[in-house]
């Protein structure tokens, strides 16, 4: 029987309509444009507004335009993996509920939660599921609504931060193409770096941890950097040598969007031409999970079958890897 693989068949992305660009950010909190784009690359970001709708919301948007587009039924997905750090409610999950709205109705699913490496470490599981061959439509979902958790007078995270959704499609392929390799790594030095300190089990909400302001992400800018900047280089670099790929060999960086800058040293470590590395983050600033399929979405008619793709990402925990794709198919 021939080795099978877990190989992206379909994207599909959504982001909302409202664009908060840098200028408007220098009426709320004392920055400006050129300080925001030096140090981020980040010129604009996209917010839900509607007070009503959450991180579903952008899911299913997203997930509706990949069924759209490929022609899929719904009722054919054996799972959905919905990769979140800002689900609707804490309990009940997220999955479950995109999972029914999209008529998955013969899905399970479930949620994935890894900061900014959710859609890394969801792939590693859709592969998973994929390679056991008891499944053959497993989709990915990536989906963020950052603006919920966002102080928009700490200048150090409302200029990072948006809102958006991608989806990926995994199904079994038998020509080698698809997820060949994985690294993935946590490490717990990182908790109090970047994260949201009330709200769980250990500083349930109360009226004190309202009244001081404890429910947004909060992060210690110099020391994230310093983590993504290594740990992203390493994690790609050592993919590469672990499958003997040269820089020549690699067709393209998709790296997770945190900031220009971080990566900018990571491909910088790669030795890659600045042609193949991969960025809107521009125009969307830091989705956290949704990074990595908004990337594969907007550049997905530069992909030719048989590419070589590396992906990597770095997120609170501290939790970072990379991934080694060989894309599946040519966009028609």
């Amino acid at each position: 029987m021939n080795t099978i693989t877990a190989a992206i068949t379909a994207v599909g992305a959504y982001v909302p309509d409202f664009v908060l660009s840098n200028k408007v950010l220098e009426t709320m909190v004392d920055t400006n444009d050129e300080w925001i784009t030096s140090r981020t690359g980040i010129k604009e970001r996209r917010i839900l507004k509607d007070a009503d709708k959450g991180t579903s919301y952008l899911a299913i948007k997203a997930a509706q335009d990949l069924l759209a587009k490929s022609n899929v039924n719904p009722l054919d997905i054996d799972l959905i993996v919905m990769a979140t750090a800002t689900p609707d409610m804490p309990v009940a999950a997220t999955g479950v509920y995109v999972a029914t709205e999209i008529g998955a109705t013969n899905a399970f699913a479930f949620d994935l939660q890894a900061a900014c490496s959710s859609f890394l470490y969801g792939m590693s599981v859709a592969s998973a599921y994929i390679q056991s061959g008891k499944y053959k439509k497993v989709l990915l979902i990536g989906a963020d609504k950052m603006s919920s958790i966002v102080d928009y007078t700490d200048r150090s995270t409302c200029i990072i931060f948006g809102d958006g959704a991608g989806a990926v499609l995994f199904e079994p392929n038998y020509e080698g193409l698809g997820l060949r390799d994985e690294y993935l790594r946590s490490d717990g030095i990182g908790r109090d770096f970047l994260k949201i300190d009330a709200g769980g089990s250990l500083n349930p909400t109360s009226f004190k941890t309202i009244e001081e302001n404890r429910h947004n992400i909060v992060q210690d800018g110099k020391t994230v950097f310093k983590y993504a900047v290594t740990n992203m280089a390493d994690a790609s670099e050592l993919i590469m040598k672990r499958n003997d790929l040269t820089n020549a060999d690699v067709d393209w960086l998709v790296p997770h969007q945190a900031n220009k800058r971080i990566i900018d040293a990571t491909a910088s470590r790669m030795n890659l031409d600045e042609s193949k590395v991969l960025m809107n983050i521009e125009k969307y600033g830091n989705t956290t999970s949704a990074t990595l399929p908004l990337v594969l979405y907007d550049f997905e008619h530069l992909f030719k079958k048989g590419d070589t793709i590396i992906l990597a990402a770095f997120g609170g925990g501290f939790t970072w890897g990379s991934v080694y794709l060989k894309w599946a198919y040519d966009k028609k």
